[in-house]
């Protein structure tokens, strides 16, 4: 058995992954303000706690993280969403549970789990993102990760989309994923019908299909399509993929979501070469496609 485990910022997910590599059983957390005041601690004392419990129960070999931002092999360089650098995690962590630990960006293990076993399978030359606290990315090309050399790149969310536009957490201004994150719809819906953070994405999906003429949530979910458009669209002018995948939140609102985004990306005719079929697809691994890439 492994462990795979999908560090997000907001969320920590813990899978038990047996040999045919199907996810069996999964814990998870929401990472709240009070938890992100001291979040090293958080981020330790739950997957600590939680995989001894696991040891109790399965004879697991090793472990897997995807974080996301800048990663080696053993050290959290630099993530913004969580608010931390030079983070030895993967030290930490085995010094406490007496097991290997493998560390990769999550988007990579996300994509790399969808062009392998997901919604990329059929598909040579692909994008993928994942769209959650922030908006990280990837690129496969022949089943393998574009090669970027010494950094992971592909830091999709941090594009400029908007010229002198919100701060991000990483110190520019405009980044892509402080406009078509699903945290930053989600906020957005939150402030709009005066909801407080307490309230979970499943309710708000809620909300919007018992509300579908409401012109406030229209107006919102026509920005962030908006948004959304304008960066894929620029990823598929630059990559030419045959495909691009939509990772994190995004596929539990994808039947709200998805083809309003493709509609757009047509109707304003933001892609330089013409296509006969414009493919973006959810991931069918949904959010556990990190947890499942990342052994």
């Amino acid at each position: 058995m492994k462990v795979g485990i999908d560090l997000g910022g907001s969320h920590i997910g813990i899978g038990i992954i047996d040999k045919n590599n199907t996810l069996i059983e999964k814990t998870e957390k929401r990472l709240m303000s009070e938890d992100k005041k001291n979040i090293k601690e958080s981020i330790q004392s739950f997957i600590i706690d939680n995989i001894l419990q696991l040891k109790k129960q399965y004879d697991i070999s090793e472990i897997g993280i995807a974080v996301p931002g800048t990663v080696t092999e053993r050290l959290i360089v630099r993530s913004v969403n969580l608010g931390v650098q030079n983070y030895p995690l993967v030290d930490i962590l085995e010094k406490k549970i007496k097991l290997p630990v493998k560390m990769r960006n999550d988007a990579k293990c996300a994509a790399l789990a969808e062009v392998r076993n997901g919604a990329l399978k059929n598909y040579k030359r692909t994008v993928f993102l994942t769209l959650g606290t922030g908006i990280g990315g990837a690129v496969i090309i022949d089943n393998n990760l574009l090669n970027t050399g010494d950094f992971p790149g592909c830091e999709f969310g941090h594009i400029v989309i908007q010229k002198d536009g919100i701060e991000c957490n990483c110190g520019k201004k405009g980044c892509f994923e402080k406009y078509a994150s699903m945290k930053a719809f989600k906020n957005n819906l939150r402030e709009t019908l005066g909801l407080d953070e307490n309230t979970k994405g499943e309710e708000l999906l809620q909300i919007i299909r018992k509300n579908p003429d409401e012109e406030k949530i229209k107006r919102i979910i026509q920005d962030f399509i908006e948004y959304l458009s304008i960066g894929i669209s620029n990823l598929i002018n630059i990559f030419e993929p045959e495909a691009v995948g939509i990772g994190g939140s995004f596929v539990y609102f994808s039947d709200i979501l998805l083809e309003k985004l493709k509609q757009n990306i047509i109707e304003k005719e933001y892609l330089f070469n013409e296509r006969e079929d414009l493919v973006i697809v959810p991931a069918v691994l949904g959010n556990d496609a990190g947890i499942l890439g990342s052994v």
